[in-house]
């Protein structure tokens, strides 16, 4: 590649470029991230969700409904 430098084609912009510089880099290496890792973390809360709603669904919901009417009725 004429141009570009070894850090630009890592993913990496030059030092002392801006941030958008960087990013710019950065999609110009075709990095894609983590995709299992966010599966993996979107499971993971989407269970503790289901786990903390299955134990203690009517407790939040009063507690909701409290705040909604405190809100409502004011002061």
């Amino acid at each position: 590649m004429v141009g570009r430098t070894t850090e630009a084609r890592r993913g990496r912009a030059p030092r002392g470029t801006t941030t958008s510089g960087r990013l710019l880099a950065r999609l110009r290496a075709g990095e894609r991230g983590d995709v299992p890792g966010w599966v993996l973390i979107t499971a993971m809360t989407a269970g503790l969700v289901i786990a903390i709603w299955s134990l203690a669904g009517s407790t939040l919901s009063q507690v909701f409904s409290r705040a909604v009417n405190a809100v409502m009725t004011g002061p």
